[in-house]
């Protein structure tokens, strides 16, 4: 009887894609995989360590299974990823249920630990960063239609707040032949719809070719016959150029959709952060994004509480939100992280106040994405089908909206709508964040 393997990644996209190269590495040394982690004999916790929500939710996912493998549910347990790069030997000492406890630059071993693990002997191994693998086969984690791109991994940004260059390393990008021979894969395999991620995908390239490489990759990727959307995530607001937005209205397949993380429009704060600009450059960018891209949506997430933000640099914030009118946004009230500069600083806000102003922001936001919503109705939007809700209604996402973290367009339609099908709806009403419709045909 073949050995069982369960996978539970958790954190962000970039971890997601290390966690589909592992499986596919489990499944060539002969395992079976199995979408339900409880029932496998073997665990995999590919963890995040990025701020302290994730890694209290990292812990807790590796104590619930050792509680499980106590109880004979499974026979061990192996954690990867971030949280076991970032603490090493804490984990392994601090969780001695845990099995195997291996770096990101040792995940090219994870046979060999699954098989000692199996044989009861513990591993505990960290090696290079850089050794962390970024090419190869890979069994999608998520509904077959769509697929992560990982162009880049690690980062150079150096903000003060961020542990993402402790943990992953400096910025080293993949070639731009061995991105667009991922995707070709990915589109064999029934992908149409390709999200564009790295810490920063905005930097993809500098380090090979010495210059900005991003709109290259993407006009090569539009080529790629099967791909439908191509979407862009993680973008840094100073390198957006101006030929980035010339193929971004150029090309048909890449969504007008851009993701740019600001964090704060605080022009002081921001430099504590070490980042540039302040409200003035931001509101600038945003309307020259808008007006070289018509019908662009734009993302963004911000940070509340960061050390020293003041009662007038929360106004400046909750003042750029009504005026920017950003389609979508998520915040997050500061989180100082061990070994960070902003972890060091004076000027400390308590938790309390840094989870208000969360909250006021999104109260903020929550009027925003009203009134755009409200501009939506009579509108024909392209649905990418994902399931059915209950008979006769589907949901599914516009370009408008980015898998796992965006708004959703519930619509009527047929009695049979496939998953990963795309089909023309009317928008016809608002549920909150959430769009109505009725399918009007299915699109080509």
């Amino acid at each position: 009887m073949a050995v069982k393997i369960g996978m539970v990644s958790l954190g962000c996209s970039k971890n997601q894609v290390d966690a589909e190269l592992l499986l596919a590495l489990i499944v060539e040394g002969g395992y079976e995989i199995s979408a339900d982690a409880s029932e496998c004999d073997v665990v995999i916790i590919n963890t995040c360590g990025f701020i302290e929500d994730a890694k209290r939710e990292s812990i807790e996912t590796i104590l619930e299974f050792c509680q499980m493998k106590e109880e004979g549910q499974v026979k061990a347990v192996v954690v990867t990823g971030c949280l076991a790069e970032r603490y090493r030997e804490e984990v392994s000492v601090e969780i001695p249920e845990a099995d195997v406890v291996l770096g990101i630059g040792k995940n090219k071993e994870i046979l060999q630990a699954i098989r000692d693990a199996l044989d009861g002997k513990k591993t505990v191994a960290f090696g290079d960063k850089y050794a962390l693998p970024l090419e190869g086969p890979r069994i999608l984690a998520n509904a077959p239609y769509f697929a992560y791109l990982k162009v880049a991994d690690g980062c150079d940004n150096r903000c003060s707040y961020c542990a993402i260059p402790l943990i992953r390393g400096g910025f080293r990008s993949r070639p731009v032949e061995k991105v667009v021979e991922e995707a070709k894969r990915l589109a064999d395999a029934g992908v149409t719809e390709l999200n564009v991620v790295a810490q920063d995908t905005t930097r993809y390239g500098e380090d090979l070719y010495g210059r900005p490489a991003l709109p290259e990759l993407l006009e090569q990727l539009c080529r790629v016959d099967g791909i439908r959307w191509v979407r862009i995530l993680y973008c840094y607001p100073d390198r957006i150029t101006d030929q980035l937005l010339e193929v971004m209205a150029r090309e048909e397949k890449i969504v007008k959709y851009m993701d740019i993380p600001i964090q704060h429009v605080s022009g002081r704060l921001l430099k504590l952060m070490n980042r540039r600009g302040d409200a003035g450059s931001l509101t600038a960018l945003m309307r020259k994004i808008r007006k070289r891209v018509p019908g662009v949506v734009l993302r963004t997430t911000l940070i509340t509480g960061f050390p020293t933000e003041s009662e007038a640099d929360f106004f400046e914030l909750c003042t750029f939100i009504r005026e920017v009118k950003f389609e979508r946004l998520g915040c997050f009230p500061y989180s100082a992280e061990e070994d960070t500069p902003a972890a060091e600083m004076d000027g400390q806000i308590d938790e309390e106040k840094k989870h208000r102003r969360a909250e006021v922001v999104m109260e903020e936001q929550y009027r925003v994405i009203e009134a755009f919503n409200a501009s939506q109705i009579g509108r024909r939007l392209t649905v990418l089908v994902e399931g059915r809700a209950r008979d006769g209604l589907w949901y599914g996402r516009s370009y408008m909206d980015a898998p796992d973290i965006d708004t959703k367009v519930f619509f009527t339609g047929p009695a049979d709508c496939p998953s990963g099908s795309y089909v023309a709806v009317e928008i016809t009403g608002t549920e909150e964040y959430d769009l109505l419709g009725r399918m009007l045909e299915v699109e080509a």
